[in-house]
């Protein structure tokens, strides 16, 4: 798609160089804005995560920023089985795609010049002016725009500036979560979860499989990997906080990354998978060296654009992942944000306001239907 610039150059400061980050600064990019994007880790993302659905709303982001993609962006799947501990018990004719987090990631990233993403630079103040953002860093620097976004997730440091207290609830439960190369599969795992979407619900817990691309982007068979997730209930207090502690004896508050939960829990989790998984996935679980946790929760803002600065992707909601909207809901506010301000022109007040109340609406209804899906998944009550 091409598109229009604004009429004079505006610039834009985004906090968060994750998926919701990128997304916002190749949209705000294509129209003509001026855009830095400031990440508090010092290290490369592109690491982080393991598959992701392919939602329309990822290729209009890709689309409207000019962004070309591969014809193998994403492993495409026919089926959706439904598992039990002896075997398939249906099948359901349901095409999607699949594509991996950080092939997503390396894709926009690439995109950018490089000196638009400043890795190890910590958000510590913010200043609120009529047509301005002063944003303040760690490391001394100050930036002044005529935007700022915080697309910094589900612990947003932007949102705890602007609604200080807000942070997310935890749902009561975890997805564990593991890659494995699709070679490593054996013949009954090819036979059942290659080129499908596999499931197995149970009381208080969900499994899920699909192919992702290889490490390296490849879409070819036998290059490929494997992602499943297994969704299970986990208490809150001790017992998820003895979870969080890692192998290195530091406490995380929301999500262990690959290689850092305890020799005790991944053994622990390979014999529950024993117990109550099929045998074709309790394998899975037994086979991956480096499993890793993300917290399910729950959050929605009261509203997303604060005068010069608006929240964006998960720092504003964060909608459960059985919805398979994360990215996509990102996008959709990145491309939507971009649409609004170049319609808007000079009129970037309306323009944020007239956002504001077609995304908060939007992201709400999700966030909600999330919340749905997990109660009839897992089967828990949440806290009132």
């Amino acid at each position: 798609m091409t598109t229009m610039p604004t009429s004079k150059p505006y610039r834009a400061v985004v906090i968060g160089g994750s998926l919701g980050g990128l997304f916002t600064a190749i949209c705000l990019r294509a129209i003509g804005w001026d855009v830095d994007v400031f990440e508090r880790s010092p290290q490369q993302l592109d690491s982080r995560g393991g598959g992701l659905v392919l939602q329309p709303g990822v290729l209009d982001a890709l689309d409207f920023a000019g962004v070309a993609h591969p014809p193998g962006f994403g492993v495409p799947s026919k089926d959706r089985i439904f598992l039990d501990r002896d075997g398939v018990l249906r099948c359901i004719y349901m095409p999607q795609t699949q594509i991996a987090w950080n092939g997503l990631y390396a894709l926009m990233k690439g995109a950018l010049d490089p000196g638009v993403i400043h890795a190890g630079e910590e958000l510590v103040a913010l200043a609120r002016e009529a047509d301005h953002m002063t944003a303040r860093f760690a490391s001394g620097r100050t930036e002044r725009a005529d935007l700022l976004v915080g697309a910094d997730g589900p612990l947003s440091t932007v949102r705890q500036a602007l609604l200080p207290g807000d942070v997310p609830a935890y749902a009561g439960y975890v997805a564990w979560r593991g890659v494995l190369p699709e070679a490593a599969l054996d013949a009954r795992a090819r036979s059942l979860l290659v080129e499908t979407f596999a499931f197995q619900d149970g009381p208080g817990h969900q499994m899920l499989t699909y192919l992702i691309p290889g490490e390296d982007g490849s879409v070819r068979h036998n290059e490929r990997r494997l992602n499943w997730v297994w969704y299970r209930a986990l208490p809150a207090g001790e017992p998820l906080a003895a979870v969080l502690l890692d192998r290195h004896g530091r406490q995380h508050t929301h999500s262990l990354p690959p290689g850092a939960v305890k020799d005790a829990d991944a053994q622990a989790l390979q014999l529950a998978a024993a117990d109550n998984l099929a045998p074709v996935f309790a394998a899975l679980v037994k086979s991956t060296p480096d499993p890793f946790l993300q917290l399910i929760q729950d959050y929605a803002a009261p509203r997303m654009r604060f005068g010069r600065a608006v929240l964006l992707g998960d720092a504003a909601f964060v909608a459960r992942p059985h919805t398979g909207a994360g990215a996509g809901k990102a996008a959709a506010n990145a491309v939507a944000l971009a649409r609004a301000l170049q319609a808007g022109g000079d009129r970037i007040h309306d323009a944020l306001a007239l956002w504001d109340r077609s995304q908060w609406a939007a992201d709400k209804r999700l966030a909600e239907w999330g919340i749905s899906l997990g109660r009839r998944i897992m089967g828990l009550v949440q806290p009132a």
